[in-house]
Order: structure tokens, then C-alpha cells, then sequence
């Protein structure tokens, strides 16, 4: 009786445990992707998510009919989703639940009673100042601006100015505005920066222009021009930059990406008020770091970042159309996480278009689909959130634990070494710094950690030091002596 009980008991074992490795596979493929970082030798390796996709949201689902081409998105101050409806030609607000659609901009009303409608608008923004609307109307050809009732205070078309090509058309593609209520536009075919405007709408020039490629190419023709006449200098070809694809603005800084998947320089510029690059001087890579060749397309897939978002706790996320993934990384650029990809499921997409973040969740609007996919963050990822925002606030001492329980959940991730180390650098455990941040291929902070080893040893050392080295001149001056004596007793022997 007891041999069969026992038999019946770990056949029951076994069942159960087959269905909770049937549940656990579940699980694991309910994302259509696999959860992946890179390691402190730039390998990628499998990793713990640090969001998830929670579900995918369709004009019908906000009771506003079908979307048409979602181009971008944005959470405005009144607590409302803008999304640009751009085949449909409209602006959809959404409640902050993404449930429903609170109103739709389809019409407008100009200061002369007139109406006015838009023409495929790509890109929205919502000022905090005022709750105004700032339209990118780009086949209207102009920055449409609006209060929430619909009533146009001003249209900012193509500027009457030298400085702007008059052989140029003016289409905006992205529109933002700063706290002094000044205008950026993302212009189509324009490679000098971005269109900047006066609150009245007053062109004032170009902001930000990314810079040359130096492939060898160029460099090569840089050096024979130095041999050039003039003449055949002006009919030479010019290089080019890549142009502004899409920005994003955080307090005093302005963010922009570039979708060119041959430019490596500029992908993603951190720009103050004069216009300058915070990450020029910067060794970074936003995307993979190894470009992937797709075999059944044919197809090097080289990063193609077509829109940034800045989060409120100061992360950037960037949005990658070539693999569909969305790349987040910290104030000081080191990545998070890696989410999303190309598929049909929820969490993948067709045609990536414009990523918004508002609170613990990510909203990536998908052009083909005609969805908003929303992801929400993960148990792992509130913990990496939190030791990250300790850390980036100076914080270090506290963000240690979390940074530890990090490591807990996951052994390779390269971001909590970095923070244990940091941490541990400033509490003045050098050695344990030093075994961190080697852990973290930080050659910066692990010079820093061995000079503070090596100044503590020679504290810790420095009676026995004195010592041996008294010794060791002592017995040096016994040396020369001897030596000195044999010298000379040589030499009166040689004279003798």
C-alpha cells in the first residue's frame, strides 16, 4: 500500500510539475521577442524585462473609429493623450487610461470665423504653459497654433528670409516649444538643423545642425580640396549631414534623433541653448552594437532612431524603426533596457512610428497597425528605476541596496555593477569598487578605485615602509662602503 501511495504521490509530482513548466514557456513566449542587454564586452545576453507589453489600443477600442497612419504622440499637462491621426486628418485626445477618446480635432475655427481643416498633420505638441495646441500641418504647409477649443491663434508658414531657401517647400514633420514659448520645427529636406521661431512667429534661423559623416571618403576629398583652385572648389559636390528626424525638450535641453541608418555621428544629440552638442566629446551608441544581417530581407539592420522620448525621471527612450525595439537608457546614457520588435503580436510592430512616456508606462504608436502598443514596467524594471534615479539624484549611498537587489535578479547586469562600484568608490571600499567596476569594464572608475587602494595602503603601510626603506638605505650605504673599501685597497695594491 505504502509502495503504490507513493508511486500515485510522485506521479502527481511529476504532472504538476510538467504543467508548471507548461505555464513557465507560456509565460516566456508571451512576448513575441526575447529579453536581451549587452554585456561589459558589448556581447548581448539574455536579461530580465524591464517592461511588458500590456496591450494595444485601436481608434475603434476609443470609440473614435479606425486610425490611419498614427505619426506621433504626446501627453499633455491637462492629463490628456494627442495622438496625429494623420490619414484621417485629425488630432485624437485620448483619457489619460487610454479608454476613450475625450475629443477629436478635425476643424478648426480661424480669428475670421472661417474654418479651417488639416491635411495629413505629423507630429503634435501640447504647451504646458497654456494648454495650446501646436500642430506640424505639413501637406497645409504651415505650424498650425490652437487653443483646446479649436480656435487657430496663429499659422507659422514658410519665413520670407534669406536665411531660408526660398526654393525650398516648407513642410514640418515635428513641432515642440520651449518655456519662453519659442518654436522648433522639423522641416522635410532640410539638413541645416531645425527651423527656430520667435513666440509671434518670427523666423530667427536653424538650430542644431547635425554633422558630417567622416568616412574616409570625405576625409580623402577634404585633403585633395586642400590642393583645389577656387573655381574647381565651388563646382566640387558638397558632403551633407543627415537631417533632424525628431526631438524631444527637457527643461533647457533639446533632444533630437537622426533615422539615417549610415550615420553614426549625431544619431542622438543633447543640445544646450547656444545650439551645442552635450554628447559631442561622448563615446556613445544608441541601438545595437552590432549592426544585424537579416537573411530574409537581405538587409543590414543598422539602427534607425526615428523618435526620442525624455521620461520624467530624465531616462531616454529611443525608438528604432530598423528592429522595432525601443532602447532606454539613463541620464548619463547608459542602457536599461531593450523592448519590442518586428512582429504581428502585441509588443511587436509593423511600422514603428513615435514613442510618448508618461509615469511607468511606454506608449509606441504603430503606423501600419494603426494601434498604440502600451507597455507597462515590470518588477524588475521598478527596482533598476529606482537604484538609477537614487543614483543619478547623488544619492549613491542609498541606491547601493537597490543596485544590490538588482544584481540579485539579474548577475549580468553591467548598469548595477557600475552603481555598486560607484557606490562602494564613495564610501571609500576601494577594493570592492575595483572588483565592480572591473566587472563593469569602468576603466575610469577602476583607475580612481586602485589610486585610492594604493593611497590606503601606503596609510595603512607607511611605519613598516619607513622602516624598510631606512633598512634597505642602511644596508645600501654598508654596499658602497665595502665597495669603496675593496676599491681602494685595489688601488694602493695596483700603485704598490
Amino acid at each position: 500500500m505504502t509502495y503504490v501511495r507513493l508511486k500515485k504521490i510522485a506521479a502527481a509530482c511529476i504532472s504538476l510539475a510538467c504543467m508548471i513548466s507548461g505555464m513557465i514557456s507560456l509565460t516566456a513566449s508571451a512576448e513575441p521577442y526575447e529579453n536581451y542587454n549587452y554585456d561589459r564586452w558589448n556581447d548581448p545576453i539574455p536579461s530580465q524585462a524591464g517592461y511588458t507589453a500590456e496591450r494595444s489600443v485601436s481608434g475603434s477600442d476609443l470609440g473614435a473609429g479606425e486610425m490611419d497612419s498614427p505619426s506621433d504622440i504626446f501627453y499633455g499637462a491637462d492629463g490628456l493623450f494627442y495622438i496625429a491621426d494623420s490619414g484621417n486628418n485629425r488630432i485624437i485626445a485620448a483619457d489619460e487610461n487610454f479608454t476613450e477618446a475625450v475629443r477629436i480635432y478635425d476643424r478648426f475655427i480661424m480669428p475670421d470665423g472661417s474654418e479651417t481643416f488639416l491635411k495629413n498633420p505629423t507630429g503634435i505638441f501640447i504647451s504646458a504653459a497654456d494648454n495650446n495646441m501646436y500642430i506640424a500641418d505639413s501637406e497645409n504647409s504651415r505650424v498650425l497654433v490652437s487653443d483646446n477649443a479649436g480656435n487657430v491663434i496663429k499659422e507659422i508658414t514658410k519665413p520670407e528670409s534669406e536665411i531660408f531657401n526660398q526654393k525650398r517647400t516648407f513642410t514640418p514633420l515635428r513641432v515642440i516649444v520651449d518655456k519662453a514659448g519659442n518654436v522648433y520645427a522639423v522641416l522635410n529636406n532640410i539638413t541645416t538643423g531645425v527651423a527656430m521661431f520667435k513666440p509671434d512667429g518670427e523666423f530667427t534661423g536653424f538650430y542644431g545642425a547635425n554633422r558630417v559623416q567622416p568616412t574616409s571618403e570625405i576625409i580623402s576629398d577634404h585633403l585633395t580640396g586642400l590642393f583645389m583652385s577656387e573655381e574647381k572648389r565651388a563646382r566640387r559636390v558638397r558632403n551633407v549631414p543627415s537631417g533632424v528626424t525628431n526631438f524631444d525638450i527637457d527643461g533647457d535641453f533639446i533632444f533630437t534623433c537622426t533615422s539615417s541608418a549610415t550615420q553614426t555621428t549625431d544619431t542622438v544629440k543633447k543640445l544646450n541653448a547656444a545650439g551645442n552638442n552635450i554628447f559631442a566629446n561622448m563615446e556613445l551608441n544608441f541601438g545595437d552594437y552590432t549592426p544585424v544581417y537579416d537573411t530574409t530581407r537581405n538587409k543590414l539592420l543598422a539602427p534607425s532612431i526615428v523618435d526620442i522620448d525624455i521620461a520624467e525621471d530624465g531616462n531616454i527612450n529611443c525608438l528604432d524603426f530598423t528592429t522595432g525595439r525601443i532602447f532606454q537608457y539613463d541620464e548619463d546614457c547608459n542602457l536599461l533596457f531593450i523592448t519590442g520588435t518586428i512582429a504581428k503580436q502585441t509588443g511587436g510592430f509593423d511600422h514603428a512610428a513615435a514613442i510618448e512616456s508618461h509615469g511607468d508606462k511606454l506608449f509606441v504608436a504603430d503606423s501600419m497597425k494603426n494601434t498604440v502598443t502600451i507597455f507597462a514596467e515590470t518588477e524588475f524594471g521598478a527596482v533598476v528605476h529606482k537604484a538609477s534615479a537614487l543614483h543619478n539624484g547623488g544619492y549613491y549611498d542609498e541606491a547601493l541596496e537597490p543596485w544590490r537587489e538588482v544584481l540579485r535578479l539579474d548577475g549580468n547586469y553591467r548598469r548595477a555593477h557600475l552603481g555598486v562600484a560607484l557606490a562602494l568608490l564613495r564610501q571609500g571600499d576601494y577594493k570592492g569598487a575595483m572588483k565592480y567596476a572591473k566587472l563593469a569594464n569602468a576603466g575610469g572608475v577602476y583607475d580612481k578605485a586602485f589610486e585610492g587602494y594604493r593611497m590606503e595602503l601606503i596609510r595603512e603601510n607607511f611605519g613598516t615602509i619607513v622602516f624598510s626603506a631606512m633598512i634597505i638605505a642602511a644596508a645600501a650605504s654598508i654596499i658602497r662602503r665595502k665597495i669603496k673599501m675593496r676599491r681602494n685597497s685595489r688601488n694602493k695594491g695596483e700603485t704598490s
